[in-house]
């Protein structure tokens, strides 16, 4: 499978390419400091199925030439793992909220899968079995809502929608479309007192892309085991 991962240079993105590389995929990485993207992934042993894809979700232009640099090199795309995330504005109370800390977690959060999903769909739509994995978090969850990280969840639970949006309108396509929780995991997000590894979850989330999970949820949100998450 040819996989676009965004965020592919640090955390859960790392992690996603390695195994997916070491599973045979091609990925397809995007990362919007090139060099950087070539320091923490040219080291793997599988680095030759890795393909370095300059992407900046919060820029649509380049979102366009990537899916156009994409397009020429390869024609087609299997998968789609939108990681790139932020969480800014942690704990913090609603009198004392960055307004523009939180329009900015929505720009990366939820309009920067909603652009790359816009420009790589079509190379989507060729494939025969494909999956769009938006990585969204149990913060997103309104009915576990904690009354706290007000950006980080509420973009995730807009995530959540438009996933449920998406899945709707590509079932046709039978493209399979989920929002993912990863669990509370060791990243730089996560932090060093999180009791997940990032490598496990991305095995899981390799798992349901090649369709190794029977997923049962009514709803597009689930865990990266391929659990039903509350809505």
């Amino acid at each position: 499978m040819r996989i676009l991962i965004t965020g592919a240079n640090r955390g859960l993105g790392l992690a996603l390419a390695q195994i997916g590389a070491e599973r045979g995929h091609h990925i397809l990485a995007g990362v919007r400091d090139v060099l950087q993207g070539e320091e923490r992934l040219a080291h793997f042993d599988f680095s030759k199925s890795i393909t370095l894809v300059p992407l900046d979700v919060t820029n649509e232009d380049s979102i366009a030439n990537a899916a156009h640099t994409v397009k020429e090199n390869f024609g087609t795309i299997d998968a789609i793992i939108n990681n790139a995330g932020v969480l800014y504005e942690r704990e913090k109370t609603i009198e004392e909220l960055d307004i523009t800390k939180v329009q900015q977690t929505f720009d990366v959060n939820l309009f920067g899968p909603m652009r790359v999903v816009k420009h790589f769909l079509p190379l989507l739509v060729m494939g025969d079995s494909t999956s769009i994995i938006n990585i969204s978090s149990e913060a997103g969850s309104i009915e576990n809502a904690y009354g706290g990280d007000y950006a980080y969840a509420a973009s995730k639970t807009a995530l959540n929608m438009f996933s449920e949006q998406l899945k709707k309108y590509v079932k046709r396509n039978n493209i399979e479309v989920y929002a993912v929780h990863p669990g509370w995991i060791k990243t730089d997000m996560g932090g060093d007192r999180a009791p997940g590894n990032p490598i496990d979850t991305a095995k899981g989330i390799l798992d349901i892309i090649e369709g190794k999970h029977t997923i049962n949820s009514k709803y597009a949100f689930i865990n990266h085991q391929g659990e039903s998450m509350p809505i």
